[in-house]
């Protein structure tokens, strides 16, 4: 089993943390993802946070680009503002983007539908086993995400331990960027952005 352990912080100049960035870890790419998530009513197995298809396309260094789409369903847990993610997520991939439409409609006849949607824009980062992206959600302005992945782990009072482990270094690199603990969001996206859009109308 992989586990995520993740934190994202409100970042209130991008360009300043973007050239830090790039001078204490690696620049990987810059990328644009558009998310949609899809629910269920009707079949208690689908997680409550959804189903994911995520469109991604980056753009390296060299100057190449590559398009992947991914399909990504996990169980969430926030502890002190870290996430503690079980993600399962697998590639569906079509250079002509027929496969988005084609799962779309897959999704939709197993009884899931479209929900709200999201778009990110931004660069990825690495130092280490940290994974970094500095990143503007439209609608909700720009953020820091970290995480580092952890495989082949079993719940456990061991697994704890080692989650706390990586807890700490991902505050350790955050602090080393500058940032406050107290820019720590612990929110998902979807809730910020269903405050955003504020209560359904009635009647």
């Amino acid at each position: 089993m992989a586990i995520e352990i993740e934190l994202k912080t409100h970042v209130k100049n991008s360009e300043a943390l973007r050239l830090l960035l790039q001078n204490k870890a690696q620049c990987l790419c810059s990328f644009e993802k558009e998310d949609t998530y899809y629910f269920s009513v009707v079949n208690s197995d689908i997680p409550k946070s959804g189903v994911r298809l995520r469109s991604e396309n980056k753009i390296f260094p060299d100057g190449t680009e590559k398009t992947t789409v991914y399909v990504t369903y996990k169980t969430k847990e926030v502890r002190d503002g870290i996430e503690i993610n079980d993600e399962k997520e697998f590639e569906v991939y079509s250079s002509q983007n027929s496969t988005i439409k084609v799962f779309n409609e897959f999704l939709k006849m197993m009884g899931l539908k479209p929900g709200y949607s999201k778009r990110k824009r931004g660069w990825a980062f690495s130092r280490e086993e940290i994974n970094a992206e500095l990143l503007e959600v439209e609608k909700l302005g720009w953020f820091l995400e970290m995480e580092i992945v952890v495989n082949d782990i079993d719940v456990s009072e061991e697994s704890n331990v080692i989650i706390e482990e990586k807890r700490k270094k991902l505050l350790g690199f955050l602090s080393e960027l500058g940032i406050e603990k107290d820019a720590i969001e612990s929110r998902y996206y979807s809730e910020m952005l269903k405050e955003l859009a504020g209560p359904v109308p009635s009647g």
